[in-house]
Parts: structure tokens; C-alpha cells; sequence
């Protein structure tokens, strides 16, 4: 199996300096919560930014498997596997 994409929210509206912690992920501010996107390329992987953001000690609301892409190359559906 290939690399997954994964987003993971945690409360809080991460600022500057907390946004550049996650360099290595596309990062959304939401109402209250932040989520970032990132293309995985194992479980140790995710557990690894899991374990960075628990170390800084945000807590965790979601995470999420986002659906792998179509065949022919459509872009990534909107879609989850799983749901929080």
C-alpha cells in the first residue's frame, strides 16, 4: 500500500508559530479548530505527527483516512472513509 492522505483536527485556531510546527502539512483554520492534511507513507508515520501534536499538547478532536484518489487521475474525493 502506497502513501494515505490524513486530516487531523485539534481544537484550538493555530497561530503563526503553531502553524509552523506542521510545515510538512497543509493547514486549515476553522472555528475553533485547526486541521491539518498530510500524505502519509505508513501507520508509524501518522502516529508520529499524532505523538507531535499530543507533545504539544493540543488535543486531538479527529482523524481522519481521506478516500485515495479515482483511477484515472480525478482529483481527490471530498469523502472520508471513516468519520469522527
Amino acid at each position: 500500500m502506497g502513501p494515505q492522505t490524513y486530516e487531523i483536527t485539534f481544537t484550538g485556531e493555530a497561530g503563526t508559530t503553531l502553524r509552523a510546527e506542521f510545515d510538512d502539512c497543509e493547514v486549515t483554520i476553522g472555528p475553533g479548530t485547526t486541521t491539518l492534511r498530510a500524505d502519509l507513507p505508513d501507520q508509524a508515520a501518522l502516529g508520529g505527527l499524532v505523538q507531535r501534536i499530543i507533545g504539544l499538547r493540543l488535543q486531538l478532536v479527529c482523524v481522519l483516512l481521506v478516500e485515495p484518489p479515482a483511477p484515472h487521475d480525478l482529483p481527490r474525493a471530498a469523502t472520508t472513509v471513516s468519520a469522527c
